[in-house]
């Protein structure tokens, strides 16, 4: 079935890319406010985009319930504003308390003390990481570019990489241990999430391996 977008509405379109492009990781993102104060919410329009530079990006939208028409939101604002922040990786262990951080609370509202969770310095940016995650990706904003009113996209150039220590089989060439990180990402509906865990191996053909009949 065809679906023409220029005959859908806003939530259809988006009911559409939300339900197909799956699964999507999770940006859970650590900035900071003009007064210090740490703001955590995740995001799933987000991936990595390019190897070198090493860029990232991340699509945040939509005015929290109210809050001025047209606002952008605390995350977006703050990378605007400040020109850092820190993509946190959501693992399995502490999907309960990304969920916290995804309620619309008001600007005054900590998320980190609402879900009890607990932070660590980055080494290069300002915003800390938090202490669960077991890939903390620290990024400075390289541009953002506004699609709409109070819709922008955030590409960050990486910084630095945290990994946790036990997911390390090779930290000189860089070999991660890809399933103990446990990752989550987002699937479709309201409340659906998919594991990283399953996973199956089909390793790339080589172009002469094809020709010579495989």
């Amino acid at each position: 079935m065809l679906f023409d977008f220029a005959t859908l509405s806003p939530d259809n379109r988006y009911k559409l890319l939300t339900s197909t492009i799956v699964p999507r990781p999770i940006a859970w993102i650590t900035s900071l406010d003009a007064q210090g104060n740490v703001n955590a919410a995740p995001f799933s329009f987000f991936n990595a985009l390019v190897g070198d530079p090493p860029i990232v990006g991340i699509g945040i939208g939509g005015t929290h319930p109210g809050r001025v028409p047209g606002a952008w939101k605390d995350s977006a604002a703050n990378i605007r504003a400040h020109g850092e922040f820190v993509v946190n990786l959501v693992p399995y262990a502490l999907r309960d308390q990304m969920n916290i951080t995804a309620i619309e609370f008001p600007s005054t509202e900590d998320e980190i003390e609402a879900a009890r969770l607990e932070t660590l310095p980055s080494s290069k940016v300002k915003p800390p990481r938090i202490a669960g995650s077991p890939v903390s990706l620290e990024c400075e904003r390289f541009t953002i570019i506004e699609v709409a009113v109070d819709r922008t996209i955030v590409l960050g150039r990486v910084l630095a990489v945290h990994v946790r220590d036990d997911a390390v089989l090779d930290a000189v060439r860089c070999h991660i241990d890809t399933p103990k990180l446990d990752l989550i990402g987002r699937m479709h509906g309201g409340g659906w999430y998919a594991r990283t865990t399953d996973r199956f191996e089909m390793p790339r053909i080589p172009l002469a391996k094809w020709q010579g009949g495989q």
